[in-house]
Parts: structure tokens; C-alpha cells; sequence
């Protein structure tokens, strides 16, 4: 059977997307053909990239996600600020940064890493940075055009705080079309929820 191309990465709720979709329409320009935009209905934050896997190995790879989650609580993460790589003068990459419980999703990502390496799967070789992708910028583009259009995202920033719970961490299959990405899901693993702190 052919081989599916997936990653385990956690699902972000409509309204985070509709925040991320309104920060775009804000640095679009018609004068950008060099941009391409990620789709806001496709934006993930990605744990772990896994390329192309063979389909019998779907088992196992939710077996090794639910062991790196047990007893992993959920998480409570905010976006913040708009950054770029590698700089606002060679701007390459756009993305919306993520605080909160920042700490207790490294250390997720990590056992994901642990869980899945035992497979076979190599560990990321880069330090674990979580962000929401919104753009990336084409070869085609000149210097200017990346100085200029980092100018634009330095100047913008979101309209409001918004804040979400990561409740699971889902497996999706990635398939590649001439439109752009088609995301479905193959397995979710759930965070266990932390036990109320509350005193009666």
C-alpha cells in the first residue's frame, strides 16, 4: 500500500483560526505575488514531522503517542506576537509565537520525540521553537521585497489576546495536492485533565 505522509501535531480551535485568518487579510497585499499564504484552516502546531510512513505502522505510531502522553495534562497556551525567520530583513517564514504553559509543551514535544525515536523515527535535530506558520516567501523574491514586507509584519500585531486548551494530540495524514495540503486525521491521544486545585 502506499505510503502515508503525516505528522503529530495538536488542533487549534476555530476561533484561533479566525483570529490567524484576520492577521493575514492585515498583511496581504496585492502587490505580494511572492507570498504564499498558509491556508488558516490547514494551520497546526506540529509536535513531530514523520515524512512518509507505511500504513501498518499507523498502530503503533498512536501507541507510542498515547505512552509519551501518559499522565501528560492538558495545556493552557496564548499566541503571541508575530515574528519571522530568520530576520524582518531576509524575511523567509512568518508565523504567530505561542506562550502560556510553554515549559509543559517542550517537555510533551520531548516525550514524542523519546516515544517515537524508539521506532526508528530520528529525532529533530533543531531545538523545538512553537509557532503557528502564516506565510513563506518564495525564491523569486528580491531583497527589497523581503526588507519591505518584513517592515509590514514589524508594524502589525494581533488585535486581541487569545488563549486555548490543548486537550489531545492528534495524528494527521498529509496529502499533497495541486490546490494545496489536504489534512485528515488518523488517530488523536487525549491530555488527561489536572486535578482541581480549588479547596471547598
Amino acid at each position: 500500500m502506499e505510503p502515508i505522509r503525516s505528522f503529530i501535531a495538536i488542533e487549534l480551535p476555530h476561533e484561533i483560526r479566525l483570529a490567524l485568518e484576520t492577521l493575514q487579510a492585515r498583511l496581504k497585499s496585492p502587490d505580494q505575488p511572492w507570498v504564499k499564504w498558509v491556508d488558516p484552516h490547514g494551520i497546526h502546531l506540529t509536535l513531530k514531522f514523520l515524512g512518509n510512513v507505511a500504513t501498518d505502522r499507523i498502530d503503533e505510531i498512536i501507541a507510542a503517542m498515547r505512552e509519551a502522553a501518559g499522565g501528560m495534562p492538558t495545556l493552557h497556551l496564548e499566541l503571541k506576537g508575530i515574528g519571522v525567520f530568520p530576520n524582518l530583513k531576509r524575511v523567509q517564514v512568518v508565523w504567530v509565537g505561542l506562550d502560556g504553559e510553554i515549559e509543559q509543551l517542550r517537555q510533551l514535544q520531548q516525550r514524542i520525540e523519546a516515544s517515537l525515536s524508539r521506532l526508528g523515527f530520528a529525532r529533530e535535530s533543531r531545538p523545538f521553537t512553537p509557532h503557528l506558520t502564516l506565510a513563506r516567501v518564495r525564491d523569486r523574491a528580491s531583497a527589497e521585497e523581503r526588507q519591505a514586507f518584513g517592515q509590514v509584519v514589524a508594524s502589525a500585531s494581533l488585535e486581541a489576546d487569545y488563549a486555548f486548551e490543548v486537550k489531545a494530540i492528534i495524528l494527521i495524514k498529509s496529502q499533497l495536492t495541486r490546490t494545496g495540503a489536504v489534512y485528515s486525521q488518523l488517530g488523536a491521544v487525549g491530555l488527561k485533565k489536572p486535578l482541581s486545585t480549588t479547596q471547598t
